[in-house]
């Protein structure tokens, strides 16, 4: 597994305070070391052609791998992917975890899983969009639509998922002691995957909230849980129409954002029969959708 932080030269500068006598220029302490989060791109690649990069933290790639290629469309289960291997590197199989780091990874999916029209379909779109950030596809109701199109019963309607608020707080606080990465460096995101038995089956960080979100569903799938997931997302971070979009695909119903959510994420949410809380605190929380899963 890759570092995850590196220290790094800094000067920590303090503004004088005005209202003190002879108040004068900031001061600046003597240069000293800070932790911060490792960011280093990984190239995911189809049989060495290039299907994405992303800018990452080191650590759990094959999860990663696996929760973005479910997330996109390209695989259902862990069967679909033949052989994952690092550039240079062994062939990785479903129980091995990655012992360097590595930053190109080529996946080759299985005769069935290449057989798809749908997984091609999917593999097509990956491709027209090379590099993933945070802004990455297109807007509004069109977006929605196609995520709706990809879905296998068209939204999440159907899933049933109850949520009591008290356990809402919990989940929070949950989430909170799965981020030694933050506590070191205050630079990262995290997200929590609780299943439908109210378990909490698995939790990551990464410099993209994105990232993280992958990494837990990754790890979800390849421990054996099958689309619909079910159960509840957490995350650090504010929730995007990215993080709606890659619970959606993987069939989590319910998000739970500890900061705010962004217009699309409220109405590919509504649409799609999803239920999005945000802004989740140890006080409260506000529903944007979904109020029918929240149970007092």
């Amino acid at each position: 597994m890759g570092r995850v932080t590196e220290r790094v030269p800094v000067v920590r500068v303090r503004y004088a305070d005005p209202a003190a006598d002879g108040a004068g220029p900031s001061a600046a302490d003597r240069p000293r070391s800070d932790a911060v989060a490792v960011e280093e791109p990984l190239e995911l690649r189809l049989n060495g052609s290039v299907l994405t990069v992303t800018m990452r933290t080191p650590g759990a790639d094959i999860d990663l791998a696996h929760g973005w290629l479910l997330t996109e469309g390209i695989i259902g289960s862990v069967a679909d992917v033949r052989t994952m291997r690092y550039c240079g590197g062994s062939v990785l199989d479903a129980d091995e975890l990655p012992r360097n780091t590595y930053n190109v990874l080529d996946v080759e999916l299985s005769e069935q899983a290449r057989a798809s029209g749908r997984a091609a379909e999917a593999v097509a779109d990956a491709r027209r969009l090379r590099v993933t950030t945070s802004a990455c596809g297109i807007c509004g109701s069109a977006s929605i639509e196609a995520l709706r199109a990809r879905l296998p019963d068209g939204d999440l309607a159907g899933l049933e998922c109850a949520i009591a608020l008290p356990d809402i707080a919990d989940l929070v606080r949950s989430l909170r002691t799965t981020q030694p990465t933050f506590v070191a460096t205050g630079g990262t995101h995290a997200a929590l995957w609780v299943a439908p038995d109210q378990t909490q089956r698995g939790s990551a960080e990464d410099v993209g909230r994105h990232n993280a979100v992958d990494k837990v569903l990754g790890a979800a799938l390849r421990a054996g849980a099958h689309p619909p997931f079910g159960g509840a997302l957490i995350v650090s971070s504010r929730a995007s129409y990215e993080i709606v979009q890659k619970a959606a695909m993987a069939g989590v119903p319910v998000v739970i954002a500890v900061s705010a959510p962004s217009s699309l994420a409220v109405s590919a949410a509504r649409d799609l029969g999803m239920t999005l809380l945000a802004f989740a605190r140890d006080s409260g929380v506000n529903v944007y959708a979904g109020a029918h899963r929240v149970r007092p």
